[in-house]
């Protein structure tokens, strides 16, 4: 492991005393925040003291040429701070840092992507805007199509892409681009299972071409099967690093013990059905369609399921099986191009962590914006601010910009926002994704205490374990269509056991295929 005989490998990270501050209540250029506190009576939280909060604080940490270094934590940990760090995004306050190599970074999903271009577009834009000659993305351009597994959508505005759709189309560009240090904030959380093996798979070859690889990551599974080292971070500080098996068990250890909860173990406990006979989503032969060159692409097609009250509807796939496309209709972004959808009853999103955030303006604000958004009466907001500050963990950042926050943070006051409106249909797609172990934990219990007042519940999700415990009931979406509709257990089984077969199926023809580009290799070398 790469904790031993330091000293004789080669160094191509090193953080010496590395800190950041950050002063609460003085944003200067957010403009907007002083239109939004017209709307807002004068409160306790809003503080114009200027305090100084150190994100992190005295880090020290080296990295070595050929591992992957993976790095756990609680939202708000410093994670993302770190990371913003050594890409050269921000600089630190004091300390220095060295990194031996040219840096990729891929932070949360689809970051930097213009979703009125295409797939294809982005995928230029964003190579050239790291310094890539047009010629080499060129070369690479039919192997990220391939990876990505995007098929016609890579011609599609990426306005029309799910959430894991841009984590496949970022994670492809940022490994194929050749990069020497590839850093990944939390960039694969909302890709499947079958392309978080592929992933997997590409950066051991990344590092052993390149030099490293940097992975933040909620998945502790992930993390222990794939990282060589783990780095812990704890309010901003070093809590401990080695080995991924030990660095996990040790985290997981702490979180029980956290404040107010020493009874409660960090559990999901299966949802008590209590389904009622009234149909409160029931959808007809819905079918979405996308007009391309010569024909037209159905994002779904002939979709019939309905959701009883009472019901926590889970629904799973590949990414672009769908899902996101059946979310968007069922919260009126899209209208069906053929069949029927009936709703009954106020319906509350949340489509991805942060959606409808404005990053220019703080937690705080936010919290204002998007309640208002949702025609909620500016008393109403007011009197549940308090609730939904504190069940988001996030007093002490709720005046920082959210551009300041990471997506595990967006997370949590995103959920926190539309939990505490308790709406009639609550429809969550792929939004706890990043958040911590201890925040799911808060999440899925609070989903189960909505099932009493809310009608019905529908999650989007890649987190199998969640939606075995959760889920009521589970949707298989697979090309657009429903592939099973049932038992919660029976839907994973028969998910689990379609992406293994696939897996190694393209494993055998991987073998047998070398790429477009070793076969141009051969003919010049033979001339």
């Amino acid at each position: 492991m790469f904790d031993e005989n330091e000293q004789s490998k080669e160094v191509v990270l090193d953080v010496n005393k590395l800190s950041v501050a950050f002063r609460q209540g003085l944003n200067k250029d957010d403009y907007k925040s002083h239109i939004i506190k017209l709307f807002k009576r004068k409160k306790e939280h809003e503080d114009g003291s200027g305090k100084v909060v150190w994100p992190l604080k005295d880090i020290s940490l080296k990295g070595y040429k050929g591992e992957i270094l993976g790095i756990i934590g609680s939202n708000g940990s410093g994670k993302t701070t770190l990371c913003k760090v050594i890409s050269g995004i921000l600089q630190p306050d004091e300390g220095s840092y060295k990194v031996d190599g040219r840096i990729s970074a891929l932070f949360s999903l689809g970051m930097g992507f213009n979703k009125e271009l295409t797939g294809r577009e982005n995928v230029y834009l964003n190579g050239m805007m790291l310094g890539i000659d047009k010629g080499k993305i060129d070369e690479f351009i039919d192997d990220i199509h391939e990876f990505s597994e995007l098929g016609v959508f890579l011609d599609q505005p990426m306005k029309r892409y799910s959430s894991g759709m841009k984590a496949r189309l970022g994670f492809s560009v940022a490994s194929f681009l050749e990069p020497e240090v590839l850093i990944l904030d939390e960039a694969l959380n909302t890709g499947d299972a079958g392309f978080s093996y592929k992933a997997a798979e590409k950066m051991r070859d990344l590092v052993k071409k390149a030099k490293m690889v940097i992975l933040v990551t909620h998945s502790l599974r992930f993390a222990e099967k794939n990282c060589d080292r783990l780095v812990w971070l704890e309010k901003g500080s070093i809590r401990e690093v080695g080995d991924p098996s030990t660095i996990v068990q040790m985290y997981k250890e702490s979180v029980p013990v956290k404040k107010r909860r020493p009874k409660k173990k960090l559990e999901i406990q299966k949802t008590q059905q209590n389904v009622r006979d009234k149909v409160i989503v029931e959808a007809h032969n819905v079918g979405v369609g996308y007009k391309m060159k010569d024909s037209t692409f159905w994002a779904l097609k002939d979709v019939s399921f309905h959701v009883r009250e009472g019901e926590v509807v889970g629904i799973i796939g590949h990414n672009g099986a769908g899902k996101s496309t059946l979310c968007r209709l069922m919260t009126n972004i899209l209208t069906p191009d053929t069949g029927d959808l009936t709703l009954r009853g106020e319906t509350t999103s949340l489509l991805g962590y942060g959606t409808g955030f404005n990053t220019q303006l703080s937690g705080s604000d936010n919290i204002y914006l998007n309640g208002m958004l949702l025609g909620i009466p500016k008393s109403k907001i007011e009197e549940d601010y308090p609730k939904i500050v504190e069940y988001s963990g996030l007093k002490a950042a709720i005046d920082k910009p959210v551009k300041e926050y990471s997506s595990g943070m967006q997370a949590r006051l995103g959920f926190s926002i539309a939990a505490t409106i308790q709406p009639d249909i609550f429809i969550i797609d792929e939004a706890l994704s990043t958040g911590d172990m201890a925040f799911k934990q808060k999440a899925s219990e609070r989903i189960q205490e909505m099932m009493e007042k809310a009608k019905a519940v529908i999650i989007v999700s890649h987190s199998m374990n969640f939606v075995e415990k959760i889920c009521t009931r589970v949707i298989w979406m697979e090309k657009g269509q429903v592939r099973f509709d049932g038992d919660p257990e029976e839907a994973v089984a028969l998910y689990r056991e379609s992406v293994t077969g696939s897996r190694k199926q393209k494993k055998k023809v991987t073998l047998r295929k070398p790429s477009k580009r070793v076969k141009k290799q051969k003919k010049s070398s033979s001339k």
